[in-house]
């Protein structure tokens, strides 16, 4: 029997392990000088002016939302194809989760519906999902699937004729960049109001769990860090500290969002080799589509001309016009053969919750729906080996060839 090739596996060295033996060793565990220090050199990574460290991006989208002032009744735009977590921080608040599909060629918000949906909100027609008497539309939170980003400049346009504010959930970018209006390439993240990274412990830097809300305002920085600690006015680890003071005041009621310093003290050192595993990743990229290249029968991730990929995931599609197997068949078969894969994602449409909830339906969305039942996620990750990738390819190639229509 082969080794076991996990979907993924973190890659941490001496350097983590160090630091969070020496956060262990100096007796304080929570929120301190290590997850400041992973604040300030996450946002000069990101060239940005602030950064939050909290203990999930969930927790990122969540606060965001809350400082750029959600209300009930309120709509956002979010992709159906993406996980829970997107659109269930916008029920957080009672507001209504606008669903949007998906571009079949990169799996992004298609940017050209939200368009067509805004324009008939404003308009006062019906749109899937949403029931007349709501407040209007508040903000936009695209995905960039996979780590392929979305078409940040259109996305830059609607928000700006709309008002809207713009939340990105960068779950799968550390980094990733596109071109901007004037053709020059920037990070993934940067041209947000606040721009929301992940850290568990399957994304391009992990601390295990954690994420980080990234912005340009000062004020909404601050708001955010006050939400993640209970509302309280100050932070919290410095009550306890010799420079601190037992005083605190409460002055929202807030959450408890905050990172404690054993995740950030392997954070710290990830974002060191942030640089190296993108190299690495677009290398096993490359590699995987050399090996998958020539099997008739499946469609290969691809890479715009205007993007940059972070190859967070590595997505292929089965192609049912040349194939008679079903994507779960695919999935046993890479399981038999102990390969991990996975599946990303469920359209949200397609859950019980939004299909009581909001009525949807499989035809409100036919590109997601579509897509659905075509995609498997390989494993993807810097230290997958050449003999993993081709035993991933001839697994695909012999199983696919076997259920080739005649």
């Amino acid at each position: 029997m082969n080794d076991y090739i996990s979907f993924f596996k973190p890659t941490i060295g001496d350097e983590e392990i160090r630091d969070v033996t020496a956060c262990l060793k100096s007796g304080w565990l929570t929120t301190g000088k290590f997850a400041k220090q992973f604040e300030t050199d996450f946002a000069k990574y990101m060239g940005a002016e602030f950064a939050v460290a909290l203990s999930s991006c969930t927790a990122a989208l969540h606060l965001a939302l809350e400082a750029v002032g959600l209300q009930e009744g309120e709509l956002v735009l979010v992709p159906t194809l993406t996980f829970a977590a997107t659109a269930e921080v916008v029920r957080y608040f009672k507001a209504i989760p606008v669903l949007v599909d998906c571009n079949e060629s990169d799996f992004c918000m298609n940017m050209d519906e939200a368009e067509n949906i805004l324009e008939r909100i404003s308009r006062g027609d019906t749109v899937p999902g949403v029931k007349l008497g709501h407040k209007g539309v508040k903000a936009i939170i695209p995905v960039h699937y996979g780590g392929q980003a979305v078409d940040v400049v259109k996305c830059l346009e609607l928000c700006k004729k709309y008002n809207l504010k713009l939340v990105e959930d960068c779950a799968h970018c550390c980094p990733a960049y596109y071109k901007d209006a004037d053709g020059e390439w920037r990070m993934v993240g940067s041209s947000a109001d606040i721009a929301c990274y992940s850290f568990y412990a399957n994304k391009t830097i992990t601390t295990g769990e954690g994420g980080m809300a990234v912005t340009n305002d000062e004020a909404l920085a601050d708001r955010m860090r006050v939400m993640s600690l209970h509302g309280i006015s100050k932070d919290a680890w410095k009550r306890f500290s010799k420079e601190g003071s037992w005083y605190y005041e409460i002055v929202a009621p807030g959450f408890k969002y905050n990172m404690p310093d054993t995740a950030a003290a392997i954070g710290v050192n990830q974002l060191k080799k942030a640089e190296n595993f993108y190299k690495a990743r677009k290398e096993v990229a490359a590699k995987l589509t050399a090996a998958l290249a020539g099997i008739d029968g499946i469609t290969l991730p691809i890479e715009r001309e205007d993007a940059k990929h972070s190859w967070h995931l590595y997505v292929i599609r089965i192609n049912k016009n040349i194939c008679e197997i079903s994507r779960n068949t695919l999935i046993e078969k890479l399981t038999e053969a102990n390969i991990g894969s996975s599946v990303h994602y469920t359209p949200l449409h397609m859950h019980p919750y939004y299909i009581e909830k909001f009525d949807f339906k499989p035809s409100d969305f036919p590109v997601a729906t579509k897509l659905f039942h075509e995609i498997v996620s390989l494993p993807i990750y810097p230290t997958l080996t050449d003999d993993e990738i081709a035993r991933i390819a001839d697994t695909i190639k012999s199983t696919v060839n076997a259920y080739r229509k005649r």
